[in-house]
C-alpha cells in the first residue's frame, strides 16, 4: 500500500487538474506547450509544458511513476530538494529539446519524471522492479536501458513523437543535481571525519545512534522505507555506525526526526 507525501500529493492534483482543464480547452494546451524555438516568446513554456499531457496514456504512465518513485524519494531528500529535483529534471528536458528537436512541440511530465526515477536508481540500484507486474528488473539496470533506447531512438527515429531527448535531459539533470546535492551535504568530510574518528569515540556514538535509530516508528513509515530502515539498523548493529554511508546514516537521521 502506498501513502502520498505532500508534493507527491499536490503534484498529482496539478498535472491531472491541468490536463483535463486542457481537454475542455484546447488552448491551455497551443499557448503550454514547450516549442523551443519559440521560448523567449513564450518564456513560460518550459515551466507549463511539464503539465500537459497528449493523451490517456500519457498522463497515466507519467503519474504511475510519480507516484511509485516519488514517496520514497520525497521521504529521504525531503520536501524542498524533492521539488528542486522534480522540476530541475523537467527544465533539462526543456534544454535538450532546444538543443536536438528544437522545432518539435514537447509536453508531458515525462523528463520531471524521469528524473524521479534516475534519484531512486541511484539511492536503491538494486531494487527490483517489475515491469507488466511479471518481470523482474533492477533499478539501475531499468535506467541504463532507459537512456539506451532514448539515445537510439532519437537518432534513428526523431519522428517518432517521442521526447526521447527530453527523457535524456531530466535523467542527466537529476543525476547532477544528486550527484551536487551529495557534495554540498559535505559527504568526503564526514567520511573524512568517520575514518580518522577514535575508536572510544566511534562507540560510544555507535550505541547513541543505534539506540535513536531503533526507536524509529516503522509503522508510520511507506513500505519501502520501513524496509529499508529495518536493513539498515540490522547493518549497523553487525558492523558498526562506520558500516554505515553517509546517505545511509542521514537517510537514518531524517527517519528519526520525522518519526
Amino acid at each position: 500500500m502506498y501513502f502520498l507525501t505532500p508534493w507527491v500529493k499536490k503534484l498529482l492534483i496539478a498535472n491531472i487538474a491541468v490536463f483535463m482543464l486542457s481537454q475542455s480547452m484546447p488552448v491551455v494546451q497551443y499557448y503550454g506547450a514547450l516549442i523551443p524555438v519559440a521560448v523567449l516568446s513564450r518564456p513560460w513554456t518550459p515551466i507549463t509544458y511539464m503539465f500537459l499531457h497528449a493523451g490517456f496514456g500519457h498522463i497515466f504512465f507519467n503519474m504511475l511513476g510519480l507516484f511509485v518513485f516519488g514517496p520514497r524519494i520525497e521521504q529521504r531528500i525531503g520536501g524542498p530538494d524533492f521539488l528542486k529535483l522534480y522540476f530541475l529534471g523537467g527544465l533539462g528536458g526543456a534544454a535538450l529539446s532546444f538543443v536536438f528537436t528544437p522545432t518539435a512541440p514537447v509536453v508531458g511530465a515525462s523528463a520531471a519524471t524521469y528524473g524521479i526515477c534516475t534519484a531512486f536508481a541511484m539511492y536503491w540500484p538494486r531494487e527490483r522492479l517489475y515491469i507488466y507486474g511479471i518481470f523482474p528488473i533492477e533499478a539501475w539496470l531499468a535506467i541504463a536501458l532507459a537512456i539506451t533506447w532514448s539515445i537510439w531512438s532519437g537518432i534513428t527515429n526523431p519522428g517518432s513523437g517521442i521526447a526521447d531527448w527530453a527523457h535524456l535531459g531530466g535523467i542527466g539533470f537529476a543525476f547532477a543535481f544528486m550527484r551536487w546535492r551529495e557534495w554540498r551535504r559535505g559527504a568526503p568530510k564526514r567520511e573524512f571525519q568517520k575514518q580518522t574518528m577514535p575508536q572510544s569515540m566511534s562507540a560510544m556514538t555507535d550505541t547513541a545512534a543505534i539506540q535513536r535509530w531503533a526507536a524509529i516508528n516503522t509503522a508510520l513509515l511507506h513500505e519501502l522505507n520501513r524496509q529499508e530502515v529495518e536493513h539498515l539498523l540490522r547493518k549497523a548493529r553487525a558492523d558498526g555506525v562506520r558500516g554505515l554511508t553517509p546517505a545511509e546514516r542521514a537517510f537514518l537521521d531524517r527517519m528519526a526526526t520525522q518519526h
